[in-house]
C-alpha cells in the first residue's frame, strides 16, 4: 500500500514503490473541500526515471468534510481518512502495441487479461547459450520482459542449457555446430550474468531447462509428449518448411527442437505458473507448439489457458538486420564489447531509424519521442540530438549508470580538441576498440611526433604525417600539434603509461609504454 501524506487540507500526496524498485509520487489538489463520498479521480503516475506513465484512478470512500475552525491546523477530516484506493494496472499489451513491439498473439484474450486486477501474468522468454554473451537481437526479449515487470507482472528468463545442445533451426540455413560441455557451461554462466545485471529485479527468475531435461528418459518423452505431436503440423511450421525445401535439408535432431521448446512451456506452466511465452516473430512455430501441448496434455480451463506473444525482429528501415557491425555482433556483455563502443553504435544510427528505435528500445514516454521527431524537422535542430538520447537510454539500460558514464567520458575525452583531461584508465577503456601498439620508453621519448605517427601505424608515411600536421589534423593526447619539430617529452606520457595519437576525428592509435 502506498504511503499517504496530507500536506494541507486541500491535497493528498501518495508515494509508492514500483515493482522495478523505483518510486511513484503523485499529488491531488482539491479546489473545493469537502470531498464527496466514493469520489473517483483520474490521475497520471510516473516513476523517478519517468519509465512508467499511465492514466489510472484512485477511489476514496467515506472521506469526511473538514470542520470549520479558525485555527490554521490541518483539517480533522484528513487526519484519519478511511480511504480505499484501487490502481488499475497499465495494460502491457496495449503498451507493446503502441511502441511497435507486438507482432502476434495466440489469443486476444491476453489483452483483456493484462488489464485484470485479479490475475498477475507470469511470462517467460528463452535464451539458448550459443555464445558467451547475448547480443542486440536478444535485447528485444529482455525489453519486453521488462515491460511486463514494469506493469506489475512476473517474468522468467529461461536459459536453454538443454536446447542449446540441439540448436534451434528457426531462421538458420545450416545446422548449428555442436558445442562441447565446457563451452556450454561457460556460455550459460555468461548469459545468466548478463540477464541478471540488466533485469535487476526481484520479479525476474532465471531458470535453466537442463534442470528438468537431464533426467527425462527418451521413452518417457515419447510416451508423455511425442504421442500428442502430429507430424503434419510439425512439418507445416515455417521454420521447418524452409529447411526441408533447402539443399541441406534438416536433421531429425533439429526437427524435434520445437517439441523440446514446447515441453519447456508445458513444464513452466504446470510447475511455475508461467502462462505467457514471448519471442521474436521467427519463434511463432515453437511457441504455438507449446500452447498446443498444454491444451492437449493438461487441458486447462479457458480462464487459465496458455498464451503466446511475438515481437518483430529488429530490422533497419532498409530491411536488413539491425545489430551487426563491421566487427561482428553487438554484444550486451561489457567483457565482449565496451560500453563506449556500444554507445557509439547507437549514436551512429541513421535519421531514418532513430525515432522507431527510440520507441522500441527505450522506456521514454511516447510523447517525448514524438517531440524529438518534431524537433528533427524544425530549423536549428542540432544533428544527432535524437541519436544521443537513444544511445544514452539504451546504454543505461544495458550497462547501468556506471557504464553510461564510462561511455560518455570516453566519448568526450576522445574527441580531438576536447578539454577533458585524459587519464590512462579512460584511454585503456577504448584500447580494445582502436588500434594499439607497445613501445619501449626509450623508443618514444625524444622521438619526433612525425616519426612516432609512422612507427605506431597512425599514418603510412612521414609525408602523410606532415601533410596531416599542416592541415591541423594531427593530435597528441587530444591536443592539436602545429609544429613539425614537436618531440615526445616525458610529461606527454599520460600517467607514465600511454599516449593517444589522432589523425583527424576518427583515426586513433593507443601507444602503451612498456
Amino acid at each position: 500500500m502506498p504511503n499517504m501524506k496530507t500536506p494541507d487540507s486541500n491535497s493528498l500526496t501518495f508515494i509508492s514503490k514500483n515493482p522495478n524498485g523505483s518510486h511513484c509520487c503523485f499529488c491531488f489538489c482539491f479546489k473545493d473541500p469537502p470531498f464527496l463520498s466514493s469520489q473517483t479521480l483520474s490521475i497520471s503516475i510516473f516513476d523517478d526515471h519517468r519509465n512508467i506513465f499511465n492514466n489510472t484512478s484512485i477511489r476514496f470512500s467515506s472521506l469526511t468534510s473538514p470542520s470549520p475552525s479558525p485555527s490554521p491546523s490541518p483539517s480533522p477530516g484528513l487526519q484519519s481518512p478511511h480511504e480505499t484506493h484501487n490502481l488499475d494496472p497499465p495494460n502491457v499489451i496495449d503498451i507493446l502495441e503502441k511502441r511497435g513491439l507486438l507482432e502476434s498473439l495466440t489469443s486476444d484474450n491476453l489483452r483483456s487479461l493484462a488489464s485484470s486486477t485479479n490475475k498477475t501474468l507470469k511470462v517467460y522468454c528463452g535464451f539458448d547459450p550459443t555464445a558467451e554473451s547475448l547480443h542486440l537481437g536478444n535485447l528485444l526479449g529482455i525489453i519486453v520482459l521488462s515491460w511486463f515487470v514494469r506493469c506489475g507482472h512476473q517474468a522468467v528468463a529461461l536459459i536453454g542449457g538443454a536446447t542449446a545442445r540441439i540448436g534451434d533451426p528457426s531462421g538458420k540455413s545450416l545446422e548449428r555446430p555442436e558445442l562441447d560441455l565446457h563451452t556450454l557451461d561457460k556460455n550459460t554462466l555468461g548469459i545468466e550474468n548478463t540477464v541478471s545485471t540488466i533485469l535487476n529485479s526481484s520479479s525476474v527468475a532465471i531458470l535453466n531447462n537442463y534442470d528438468w531435461w537431464k533426467d527425462f528418459r527418451l521413452l518417457d518423452f515419447l510416451k508423455q509428449v511425442g504421442r500428442f505431436a502430429r507430424i503434419g503440423t510439425m512439418i507445416a511450421k515455417e521454420s521447418v518448411k524452409k529447411r526441408l525445401e533447402s539443399e541441406q535439408g534438416m536433421s531429425y535432431t533439429e526437427f524435434t527442437y520445437q517439441l523440446l521448446q514446447g515441453y519447456d512451456f508445458l513444464y513452466l506452466f504446470r510447475n511455475e505458473g508461467v502462462n505467457v511465452q514471448i519471442g521474436g516473430s521467427d519463434q511463432w512455430g515453437n511457441i504455438t507448439a507449446g500452447t498446443e501441448l498444454i491444451r492437449k496434455i493438461l487441458q486447462p480451463d479457458v480462464s487459465d489457458e496458455a498464451y503466446g506473444l511475438t515481437f518483430p525482429l529488429l530490422l533497419k528501415s532498409d530491411g536488413t538486420k539491425f545489430g551487426k557491425s563491421e566487427d561482428g555482433a553487438i554484444w550486451l556483455s561489457p567483457s565482449m564489447l565496451s560500453p563506449y563502443k556500444f554507445y557509439q553504435y547507437f549514436f551512429s544510427v541513421p535519421d531514418a531509424d532513430v525515432i522507431r528505435f527510440l520507441r522500441i528500445l527505450t522506456f521514454l514516454e511516447l510523447e517525448e519521442v514524438d517531440e524529438l521527431e518534431r524537433d528533427m524537422k524544425r530549423p536549428g535542430y542540432v544533428p544527432n540530438t535524437a541519436q544521443r538520447r537513444l544511445a544514452e537510454e539504451v546504454t543505461r539500460f544495458v550497462h547501468g549508470e556506471e557504464g553510461l558514464n564510462e561511455a560518455l567520458k570516453a566519448t568526450e575525452a576522445l574527441r580531438p580538441g576536447a578539454e577533458t583531461k585524459l587519464d590512462w584508465r579512460t584511454i585503456e577503456a577504448i584500447a580494445e576498440d582502436v588500434p594499439s601498439c607497445s613501445l619501449a620508453y626509450d623508443q618514444v621519448v625524444n622521438l619526433s611526433l612525425v616519426d612516432l605517427s609512422v612507427s605506431a601505424g597512425l599514418v603510412d608515411s612521414k609525408s602523410a604525417a606532415r601533410r596531416m600536421l599542416k592541415q591541423g589534423g594531427l593530435y597528441l593526447n587530444n591536443n592539436r600539434v602545429d609544429s613539425e619539430s614537436k618531440r615526445i617529452e616525458p610529461k606527454d606520457i599520460v600517467d607514465d603509461k600511454v599516449l593517444l595519437l589522432s589523425a583527424g576525428k576518427k583515426n586513433k592509435v593507443v601507444v602503451r609504454i612498456s
